[in-house]
């Protein structure tokens, strides 16, 4: 019989601002990370400081921010007003303590719940906090969130301002390592947004004159654009806007200086009011889907007291300006419909490349929707979620429609090749939130096809129906999208099909990261006592100097090889996942076709050059593993 459980004034615990932080860090920075994506944890805590420095830009005080990073220690020193001396140690030890909240001080700023800094500290095995104030210094230091030197203010030459120091806690983010070019992501956007602000990053400088332009400009570098960049500036709204020729729509959208990398309230407001403004001006009703196909479009927009989904801040749940103000939809359609559409008939050119657009778009859309019916038909008629599927639990509940932001953002599905691979990582995944879509065979290379091809080919056609990204990715059905393949070259070459599947026809699955390549251990190392799993082959050395005598050593080539028991461990908590990552400069229509393309004598030539034995490739040596990759490769 079981004991019972027990519920009484002893079972209450109450926790300090430390403690909760530390328990829940999910609750105040996402998810924790190692540093392998951008929106990992300890990117976040940078941009908890970075936001403070901001602030006191967009007040008026201090031109340029200094950020040092070196061996996982992370410095930020603005030139603003510095924190009060007196109240330096509050600040960023006392939840709900802070100078925003006063706001006429900082009236539209980034974070206003007093929790940004404090997180920091309590997730820093270091902390250290000066603050630089006509001509005096305070100076505190914290070890996870607990005072260990609180000095007394003294004299100071240094120039006003706030310097923070800070090491990440290593128990919370485990062997975690900045990656430079998602920090130098993270100051260009913050330099776009203020222009002017000067941020120095290890020696290299930030800057921007021309805001969102400038940021539009860098992205689409090695991209083909219908017209030039139109630019709209009103009070505290800014947009840039063009269209391509890629398929689905980019957007980069801002609250107050704050990447809302998930867009909310302001992006729907202006992507419905691209398309009323569009149809108006040429005074025809067409299509939302073809008005919005291939754009690409940064928003900026400055309110009173942002309302965010979430402590870190990436998307916007505000439906107002601010207190008193007009909705959000009212104010960015109210801009739009008079700025754009004063530009547009300012600049015929540029009307009549957009109008062209939309009018392919919908030639396009309306030449395969029979192709598109008939394929829907076979989707239904497969059964898809028996046979090709094996859904996760969330999904299949009659009450999936429901599921709650924080579920779905824990869903995964693998993409994998043939039944002893989908079958291994079928028995070993959780049943709750992964899922598990089989391929049969290599997926086709539909480099250079146009859509059509998704709903013909029969493999692709049930792979789109599986995700739900027909029509984009609102409807999403997993956030982690996970590429499953053996560790051969077959299973390079279908990883490298599939990348081209993703990045042709669905590229926003892409740029919004949903799409990553699963990582799984190459060699098996073990004696009688231990066993160790090595990536690489330098792991699997260093397992072996580890044991003494002569270790048995297994490879593993395909998925199908590693039993469910094993592979539990690989897809649980301490799965390893590469995101497939685009850079801004990225043409990426070049580099599918070198890669991707007819057999050219230069990609022969480089064949040739970088031949191995299958034998010998490890993950890592094959070019073209991962989208950032490729160009370098």
């Amino acid at each position: 019989m079981a004991t019972p459980v027990t519920y009484n004034e002893d079972n209450i615990r109450s926790l300090d601002w430390r403690e909760h932080i530390r328990m829940r860090p999910g609750m105040y920075i996402g998810k924790l990370g190692d540093g392998s994506t951008p929106d990992d944890g300890i990117y976040i805590l940078v941009k908890e400081v970075l936001d403070n420095c901001i602030d006191e830009y967009v007040m008026g005080h201090g031109k340029e921010v200094l950020i040092e990073i070196e061996d996982g220690e992370v410095m930020i020193r603005d030139f603003g007003r510095g924190i009060p001396l007196g109240k330096v140690v509050d600040c960023v030890s006392k939840i709900n303590t802070g100078g925003k909240y006063d706001s006429k001080a900082f009236k539209k700023s980034v974070g206003l719940n007093g929790v940004g800094t404090k997180a920091v500290n309590a997730l820093s095995n270091k902390f250290i906090v000066e603050s630089f104030r006509e001509n005096k210094a305070k100076y505190a230091e914290f070890t996870g969130g607990e005072v260990v030197a609180d000095k007394k203010i003294a004299k100071t030459t240094e120039p006003n301002g706030t310097k923070i120091t800070f090491r990440p806690d290593e128990t919370i983010f485990k062997k975690y390592k900045f990656n430079p070019e998602f920090v130098i992501n993270q100051l260009w956007n913050y330099a776009y947004l203020n222009a002017g602000l000067k941020m120095r990053f290890n020696g290299e400088t930030f800057h921007s004159k021309n805001g969102l332009l400038d940021l539009l400009e860098r992205r689409t570098a090695a991209e083909e654009k219908r017209y030039p960049i139109i630019h709209l500036l009103g009070d505290d709204i800014e947009v840039a806007l063009t269209h391509g020729n890629h398929y689905g729509e980019q957007y980069y959208s801002f609250v107050n200086g704050q990447h809302t990398t998930q867009g909310g309230t302001h992006l729907n407001a202006f992507r419905e009011s691209l398309v009323s403004t569009i149809r108006t001006h040429f005074g025809k009703n067409y299509d939302a889907k073809d008005i919005r196909a291939s754009v690409i479009g940064a928003l900026s927009v400055r309110i009173e007291e942002p309302v965010f989904e979430s402590q870190t801040k990436t998307k916007l749940g505000s439906t107002v300006t601010g207190p008193g103000g007009p909705t959000l939809r009212t104010f960015v359609n109210d801009f739009l419909s008079k700025k754009l559409d004063d530009f547009l008939h300012r600049n015929q050119e540029v009307a009549q490349a957009i109008q062209k657009r939309i009018i392919q778009s919908e030639r396009e859309r309306k030449e395969i929707a029979g192709i598109k019916k008939l394929a829907n038909q076979r989707a239904k008629k497969a059964n898809i979620h028996n046979k090709k599927l094996r859904d996760c639990r969330l999904h299949r509940t009659d009450n999936a429609k429901k599921v709650s932001e924080e579920d779905r953002n824990a869903t995964t599905v693998f993409i994998t090749e043939g039944d002893s691979a989908s079958g291994s990582i079928t028995k070993a995944r959780d049943v709750q939130r992964q899922a598990v879509f089989s391929l049969r065979g290599k997926p086709l290379n539909c480099f250079g096809m146009t859509k059509k091809v998704v709903y013909q080919n029969e493999e692709l056609n049930l792979l789109q129906h599986a995700l739900d990204i027909e029509d984009g990715i609102e409807t999403l059905r997993y956030n982690n999208v996970v590429i499953a393949t053996d560790a051969d070259v077959d299973g390079m070459h279908i990883r490298l099909l599939l990348l081209t599947f993703f990045l042709q026809f669905f590229p926003d699955v892409v740029r919004a990261g949903h799409l990553y390549i699963l990582e799984t251990p190459l060699f098996r190392v073990r004696d009688k006592k231990q066993t160790f799993y090595c990536y690489s082959e330098q792991e699997k050395m260093q397992a072996m100097d580890s044991l003494r005598g002569k270790p048995e050593v297994t490879r593993f080539k395909g998925l199908g090889e590693i039993s469910p028991s094993e592979f539990k461990d690989f897809i649980g908590e301490d799965i390893r996942l590469r995101p497939v990552l685009m850079r801004d400069d990225l043409d990426l229509d070049s580099l599918l076709a070198y890669y991707m393309g007819k057999n050219t004598p230069a990609r022969q030539v480089f064949i040739i050059e970088n031949l191995k034995v299958e034998e010998d490739i490890l993950p890592g040596e094959i070019p073209g593993m991962e989208v950032d990759e490729l160009k370098a490769a």
